[in-house]
């Protein structure tokens, strides 16, 4: 049971940052299949909250739970974990 004042962290893949103040991230989790008991590779993609406009495609970020902010959106970015290799190149002129 979840107790008040705690919300849900979820970590995972900027998808698409096209929209303003908002990202798709991507989440991944393991599902164990029931009949071949391997475990299978499932995801969930979020909309949320970046009040910065800081993140990119392919940076690794945190999101946890918020209030309603729109009709889809219901996560806020908490943290950025990683930058995209991506935007680094670029950065070193490469």
């Amino acid at each position: 049971m979840k107790r008040r004042g705690q919300r849900r962290t979820l970590e995972g893949v900027v998808v698409s940052d096209q929209m303003d103040k908002t990202v798709v991230v991507r989440v991944e989790r393991l599902v164990k299949d029931p009949r071949y008991h391997k475990y299978v590779r499932r995801h969930s993609r979020f909309m949320a909250h970046d009040e910065q406009n800081d993140c990119g495609v392919g940076d690794r970020v945190r999101i946890i739970e918020h209030r309603a902010i729109s009709k889809r959106k219901r996560w806020k970015v908490q943290a950025m974990v990683s930058k995209s290799s991506r935007v680094q190149d670029e950065v070193k002129g490469r």
